[in-house]
């Protein structure tokens, strides 16, 4: 199949969008169809999609801006592939949205979305490169645009994803993986190993998990752990290209070790290797677990960083990783893609962002972090009126104006060692506060420039300023709610981190134009509002 520019923007003389009464026109044009059809469709970037298809001439390619739009519908209105196929058929707003008023029949068929899904998913895994992100992040630029948003101000927040699986136990975890393997051997017509016959029928889960009381846990787990062994013995070599047999083998690496006899046994719970890397349900080999605000997930983290005008707001931007990622890897990985910055870009976003070395990365960047908490210990005010070098590595004056005699510096804990006048410390009206350690005829001080910095930021945090950016960053986290409750990211119909990252992505293109939509009908006071505003 190869790639062609879909050139069909023009309506012809044939055109359905004739045969309707003007009334009806008066209602498709106030509908999001018009709206899509305006400022989404044309900014969609076919060429980018160009490397999917091959060079060679052929039969072409369904137009990839049908494509993405209807992916975006897809999502803005919570249909099904099959649902959206029809609405392209039946129903004149979809092809309106997608300019297709003017084809004799619609280009989508009953597999063109799925096998262009394949496509993107394919190339990002041989490549890493993210077509559907590139082409979300770009229509949000526009997006941006058309809302006048340019006001240098973001801000950020995280999101647990859920992965669409079972939460299994450990008996289960290993029993599935050993039954899915025996049940590939069966559609392969292997040799089963004497004993394992029961793993193909269709009840044995229940049998060997709950309905075998005459086994205890302990039993019942040492029979699928010899299972498990005898076949990672035998098929070893024959099936490594199988991911049955490869989850197979990581369950057993990650959960068991060898006894004194040879034999499989459970890896303690408190073992070092038992981290939130392991596989949680063969469902979904890339779902991670993390334990959150006293709550257990499993599956995935987003995130979402929005600019923000005077009245609107969009999310500019994203990032998808497994849900053991941390907020502050998370932050400078969007340093990094925002880039440096020609103007002071301020940055919002919560405690868990924060942190000195993601100040100072933000910093060379041009970036201005303000995060809305201060985690760990916090220091005494007074601190923040002591002075260091740019290197942090010398005390210039404290608090009482006095240049210190001797300063020494520890790399390994970052901290200066300062002595001062005893004398003029003594009658320093900020010695209670500071509490220097007193000697015969010096006084001493041990303090870094980490603690200096958080002094400062505790009161920053007093401001009037911070105190309207706290405000403004709130507005963030009703994002994670919008995202479960109405585009329902939670209950995505994939599993695998590449394959729900791109329903991800049109999700949050589809509320964007929402938020689009709610802009527009915000400036237009009239008293008809399209049926997608209310």
């Amino acid at each position: 199949m190869s790639f062609v520019r879909n050139n069909s923007h023009q309506i012809s003389m044939d055109d359905s969008i004739f045969t309707l009464t003007e009334r009806e026109r008066k209602f498709l044009d106030r509908s999001w169809a018009a709206s899509f059809a305006d400022n989404i469709f044309p900014a969609i970037n076919e060429e980018d999609f160009s490397v999917l298809y091959s060079e060679k001439a052929s039969r072409p390619n369904t137009p990839v801006n049908v494509i993405i739009g209807a992916l975006i519908l897809k999502e803005l209105l919570g249909l099904t592939d099959d649902e959206v196929l029809e609405s392209m058929m039946f129903d004149i707003r979809f092809q309106y949205a997608l300019h297709t008023t003017s084809f004799k029949e619609q280009p989508l068929s009953d597999r063109t979305l799925s096998r262009f899904r394949e496509r993107c998913i394919t190339y990002e895994a041989m490549t890493g490169i993210d077509l559907i992100r590139n082409c979300i992040t770009s229509l949000s630029a526009q997006i941006a645009d058309i809302m006048g948003i340019h006001t240098g101000l973001k801000r950020m927040d995280s999101m647990m994803v859920a992965s669409n699986i079972r939460k299994l136990s450990r008996l289960e975890l290993i029993y599935t993986c050993v039954a899915n393997f025996v049940n590939l051997l069966y559609k392969n017509q292997e040799d089963v190993p004497a004993g394992m016959e029961h793993y193909n029928e269709a009840d044995d889960r229940n049998k060997v998990i709950y309905h075998t009381r005459s086994m205890d846990i302990g039993e019942k787990m040492a029979a699928v752990l010899a299972d498990a062994a005898l076949l990672i013995k035998k098929f070893e070599g024959a099936y490594d290209e199988s991911s049955e047999y490869q989850l197979l083998l990581r369950v057993v690496n990650e959960q068991t070790t060898k006894d004194e006899s040879g034999s499989l046994a459970l890896k303690d719970k408190s073992d070092e290797t038992m981290d939130s890397s392991l596989l949680q349900n063969p469902a979904d080999p890339d779902a991670t677990y993390r334990n959150k605000a006293g709550k257990q997930h499993r599956g995935y983290v987003a995130n979402l960083i929005e600019d923000v005008g005077e009245s609107a707001s969009i999310v500019t931007d994203y990032n998808y990783q497994v849900n053991n990622y941390s907020d502050s890897r998370l932050l400078k990985e969007a340093v990094e893609t925002l880039g440096e910055q020609e103007k002071v870009l301020t940055l919002v976003a919560d405690g868990a962002y924060g942190g000195e070395e993601n100040t100072a990365l933000a910093k060379e960047k041009n970036i201005n972090l303000v995060t809305t908490s201060l985690q760990g210990k916090k220091p005494d005010d007074i601190f923040a009126d002591f002075e260091f070098s740019p290197d942090g590595r010398k005390v210039l004056k404290c608090p009482g104006g006095q240049t210190p005699a001797t300063n020494s510096y520890n790399a390994k804990t970052e901290q200066c060692r300062i002595t001062l006048d005893k004398n003029t410390c003594n009658s320093c009206p900020y010695k209670d506060q500071c509490k220097p350690k007193f000697h015969k005829t010096k006084t001493s001080l041990v303090l870094s420039w980490k603690t200096v910095s958080r002094a400062k930021q505790l009161r920053y945090m007093k401001s009037s300023e911070f105190i309207e950016l706290a405000k403004l960053r709130n507005g963030v986290e009703s994002l994670p709610s919008i995202l479960r409750r109405r585009y329902l990211v939670d209950r995505m119909p994939v599993r695998g981190r590449l394959k729900t990252k791109l329903f991800f992505g049109f999700k949050i293109a589809a509320l964007n134009f929402k938020k689009l939509l709610d802009y527009q009908c915000s400036l237009i006071k009239h008293a008809f509002q399209p049926v997608i505003c209310q």
